[in-house]
Order: structure tokens, then sequence, then C-alpha cells
């Protein structure tokens, strides 16, 4: 059954506890899937001496700032805008957007009875702009040649020929609780699943064990020159404290002369970016199901005094039953009180980040209630390719809610979309629990969605362990892995 049939309820009738008849299903088996970062392997950071709205006002600390996602396609993310009119004006003329196709409207007619997903209206058509998706989402890759086939294997003799064990760095802690320590020759390295600014994501098979991972590969040199070795060595301490289901999980790290490497869970799924695109939104119901599942991963998150800030719908991936694992843990911050860095991905910016105000968990709370109306309309509720505007929409904070919306989701997204901190949901004296006990969410077994107990709304294809057909191709054009060579900033990575 194809994807928009079993996300419009074409041809099945079965339901879970989160359409209207509200009857349970069977726990679900949990299996070692794992989790990636496909999209956003790493940060492209932005040192700022000023507040974004302020050019000539000094800010607290440096400033990093994450591209944002295009809306549709065609719409290219825009970059910081220039510090001098001259360099905004050269930037306009270099990036003149491009004309946007209108996707076409698919209608699927909704099952007899109780749909699965919905939705609130259970025997009403559900119309959703769906555009073709990408070939990797439809098929996997086609088979390697012989001579690629050679090509990888040669290459992968030349990484175990050239790599060494490293000494160890004097002080450097041990790794945390009883976690494995491994080598690049522990392992077989697959395809590419993702690439970004500091490296890429690689799908491997631990050879002890013949089971697959997702290791993310990032390169030194890249990390000090961008100014991203305190975020890294958070994310790694971060993750060697996490195990929740909705969280990726980390086998392990090491590094060569070279590299970094987070050993991670794989993620068969892909994104929740790539299946939202393909739909344009998300039925109430549906989306509804993954904000809860978000709401039980920050609740941990924020337990722990760790405030995540980058939700996006590119760091959320869907595991092979398709449950939510949020992934990408490279913002992420032990913050037992306030922080100030400005970071996180324009769209999702807090007005209080923006301002460049001491701020804490509350920043998530306010991400959340963007990701639930990207989910609902197909697109944030603040965006301008110009930086400054959509600074400004976001301070103004008066978002247009679209006439499909569910009131009770507008509700509770207004109260999360709240620039008043006394006033947003999650900040006030009730907690998680004002966001939990509120209407959009009635009668979700919140206990049950933790054990993996509800059924998710959409399962992935997945025909193996290993399959990867539910990502992107890319070229394997890197460097060679475990080459011996000078390791100028070891000292700044000693734990790993």
């Amino acid at each position: 059954m194809s994807f928009i049939k079993k996300l419009t309820g074409t041809g099945t009738s079965k339901s879970n506890l989160f359409s209207k008849s509200g009857s349970a299903v069977a726990p679900a088996t949990t299996t070692a899937t794992g989790g990636a970062d496909a999209a956003h392997l790493a940060k492209e950071a932005v040192a700022a001496s000023s507040s974004p709205l302020s050019p000539n006002s000094q800010a607290p600390v440096a400033a990093t700032l994450n591209t944002p996602a295009p809306v549709a396609a065609g719409i290219s993310a825009a970059p910081v805008a220039a510090s001098t009119p001259a360099q905004q004006q050269q930037q306009q003329q270099q990036q003149q957007p491009q004309q946007v196709q209108k996707p076409a409207t698919v209608t699927a007619p909704m099952s007899s009875g109780v749909a699965p997903m919905d939705l609130d209206v259970p025997n009403k058509q559900w119309e959703g702009s769906v555009t073709s998706p990408p070939a990797a989402i439809t098929r996997p890759p086609a088979p390697a040649t012989a001579t690629q086939s050679s090509s990888a294997t040669a290459t992968t003799s030349q990484q175990q020929q050239h790599h060494h064990h490293l000494p160890a760095v004097s002080g450097a802690k041990p790794m945390g609780g009883a976690r494995p320590k491994f080598s690049l020759t522990d392992f077989q390295l697959d395809r590419t699943l993702g690439t970004g600014s500091f490296g890429r994501v690689h799908l491997v098979r631990l050879r002890s064990t013949g089971k697959y991972y997702a290791m993310k590969v990032l390169k030194k040199t890249e990390i000090v020159k961008m100014k991203q070795v305190e975020h890294t060595v958070n994310e790694k301490n971060i993750l060697e404290m996490l195990d929740f289901p909705f969280l990726v999980s980390m086998l392990g790290t090491f590094q060569d002369y070279a590299n970094l490497y987070f050993v991670m869970e794989y993620v068969q799924g892909g994104e929740l970016f790539s299946y939202l695109r393909r739909c344009g939104r998300f039925p109430n119901h549906v989306a509804r199901f993954y904000a809860a599942q978000v709401v039980m991963a920050f609740e941990h998150l924020h337990a722990k005094d760790i405030i995540y800030r980058d939700l996006k719908p590119e760091n959320l991936l869907i595991d092979a039953k398709g449950n939510i694992k949020i992934t990408d843990f490279g913002f992420a911050k032990h913050v037992p009180d306030v922080t100030w860095t400005l970071c996180g991905t324009p769209d999702y910016l807090a007005p209080e980040i923006i301002q460049s105000r001491g701020y804490g968990r509350a920043v998530d709370w306010w991400a959340l209630g963007v990701l639930i109306y990207e989910m609902l309309a197909g697109h944030p509720p603040f965006y301008d390719e110009d930086h400054f505007k959509l600074y400004e929409k976001i301070l103004a904070c008066k978002p247009k809610f679209p006439t499909h919306f569910d009131p009770a989701a507008k509700d509770l997204v207004k109260r999360l979309l709240s620039a008043d901190l006394t006033k947003r949901y999650g900040n006030l004296k009730g907690g998680v629990n004002d966001i939990k006990k509120h209407k959009w969410f009635a009668g979700v077994d919140w206990e049950k969605l933790k054990n993996l107990g509800i059924q998710a709304p959409y399962a992935p294809p997945v025909k193996s362990d290993g399959d990867t057909s539910n990502f992107d191709p890319y070229p394997e054009d890197h460097e060679p892995y475990g080459i011996v060579c000078a390791d100028p900033y070891r000292e700044k990575f000693r734990d790993f």
C-alpha cells in the first residue's frame, strides 16, 4: 500500500488510541533500528558580534546560526543578511528566487468507518498537496557495478592498511558507563546516507555482530574552523546520557588523526521532513501522534536539564515501526539555569533567543508550537527569505491560521507561541502537564505511548535492517578515513 493511501486511510479500517474510537492495539515490539541526521549532518555556523535586529549593538557571546530549510521545492534558504547595504544589494543580485511550481492536489477518499489516522471527520475526504517524492524515497539505489564494487573494496583495504590505533591522550576520561571503545577497522563502511559541512553519515556494519549502524564522520579541521568544538563535545556528552524510545541512541565514539566518529543506531525510515513534503500537510490525527512523542522526548530531556534547541522536521527520523526518533544533538546543552548562545534554525527561534536574552527550556516548547503548525499547515508560521524580516515576524508573534486548522490545535499552538514567558505553556507552574492535559491531546494514553503500545499512523517500507531505500543517494567522493597525518587538534577532543 502506498504512503499516500496509508496516510489518508484509503483501503484500511484499523484504528488506534489517537483516533476518535480510542480502541487499543497490541504493544509494538522494538528493534535495534537506528538514527542519523541525513539532511543536516552538521551545522553551518555563523559567528556574529551583534544582535540580529540591531547591527550596532553588542551580543553577549559569539552567535551560531543554522541555515533554514526551504519551505517548498525551488526556494533556496537565504543566508544571514549582510552587515552593509552594499553587501545586501550584492546578495540580492546573486540570489534571485526561482519560480515555484504549485504542486498537484490529490484527493483520496476515506474508507468506511473510522480511519486509522484521522481525523475528527472519519467519512470526509482529506485533500493534501502531494508532490512527487525523490527517486530514493520510492526505490532503492541501483546495485553497484563490478568496477564500483572493486573500487569500494580497494578503498576499504586502503583504510584498514593505513589505520592505526592512536596513543592515549594524557588526562583523557574513559567513555561513560560500560560503553565499548571502537576503531575504524571494527566497521564495514557502506553507502553514504547524508552529507554536511563537517563530513557525512555512512551506513556501517559492525563486523563482530553483523548489526547495522549509522556512523557520523566529522572533520576536525572543519569543526575547529567553524568554532563548533564546544557543540561537538556537548553532543557526545549528552548522547552518552540518553536512553529513551523517542531519542536516537549512541553506540560509541572514537577518533583518528583527521576525523571524529559517532556510531549511532540506524533509523531506516528516513526523515519526517520527506513525508511531510510529499503530503503537503498532515491530517490532524497524524500531527497529534508525532507531536505527542516529541512532548515525551522533551519531558525526558528537560528532566535532565538538557535543552534541545534544534527541533525541525529534518531532525525527526521515523523508525521501522513508524515512531519518532529525535536526532542531531549538536545544539543540545545541559542548562540548569539559563544560557545566552544564539543558535538554532531561524524559522524555529524563540523571541528570547533573537533578543539575546537569557533563556532556558521554554525555547523547546516554542519550537514545538512551530512544529505542530508546520505539520498541520505545510509551512512554518513565520517565514521570510530575509532573516531580518523573519525575526520581526517572530517578535510580532501573530501567526495566521488556515481555515482547515483544528480549533483545539490552534488553541495549543497559540499557547505555545507566546512571546510572554509567563503565559507560554510548558513554562508555567504545571510544566509539561499543561501541554499533556490540553484538549488537543485528549484521550492520549501517555504511558502506553512511551512503551510503544500505540500503533503508529504510518510504517515506512523497510525490507531489511540495512535497507537504505528511504534515503537519497549521494556520490561516494569522500577522502579515505584512517590515514596517518598531523593531528594538531587532538587535545581539543581528548575524551573521544
